[in-house]
């Protein structure tokens, strides 16, 4: 089996959006193994070696941020966010598809303003040079990502969540 038949058999989105969700988990991955790796040098210089690993708290700060915004865009495209439907039972169908449309473009607007703001922060991070305490790293690159990630999170929502809400609307 070719590695594309392989990566299509595994994955429900169609077209280039699957290689986008592939290639974002394949981040976030790498990223979790690398956090267990830094944990466990951590642990093992910790308690065998009296010396921890310089740096882990840093790098596992960064990890986090890295895993987390890497998999917001492919969550938000597949629709994995909890979902509080207490008031369901009470509303019609259309008000749910209006409140789902209005949450869609409410989150969508959310996460293009938050990006437009950490985007901000980080050409200052870039522009002062800032880096980390211990490790002397870049913090604007991290910063920045987060920016694209937060912008990648808003197209996902405002395209899928949207038509999401229009497609249930006409099968209703």
């Amino acid at each position: 089996m070719s590695f594309s038949r392989s990566v299509a058999a595994h994955y429900d989105e169609k077209g280039p959006i699957v290689w986008l969700a592939f290639f974002l988990e394949s981040v976030a991955a790498l990223t979790l193994f690398g956090l267990m790796l830094v944990t466990c040098f951590d642990v093992g210089g910790r308690y065998f070696l009296g010396n921890a690993l310089d740096g882990a708290t840093e790098l596992t700060e960064i990890g986090l941020a890295i895993l987390v915004f890497a998999e917001m865009p492919v969550i938000t495209w597949r629709s994995g966010h909890v979902i509080v439907d207490i008031l369901d039972r009470m509303l019609s169908s259309v008000a749910i598809r209006i409140l789902g449309l209005l949450s869609a473009l409410i989150i969508s607007g959310s996460f293009s303003v938050l990006g437009i703001q950490i985007y901000k922060l980080a050409e200052r991070s870039l522009r002062r040079d800032e880096i980390t305490e211990l490790l002397q790293l870049p913090t604007g690159y991290i910063i920045t990502f987060i920016a694209i990630m937060s912008w990648l999170t808003a197209a996902t929502m405002i395209s899928y969540g949207v038509y999401q809400q229009l497609s249930n609307s006409r099968r209703a």
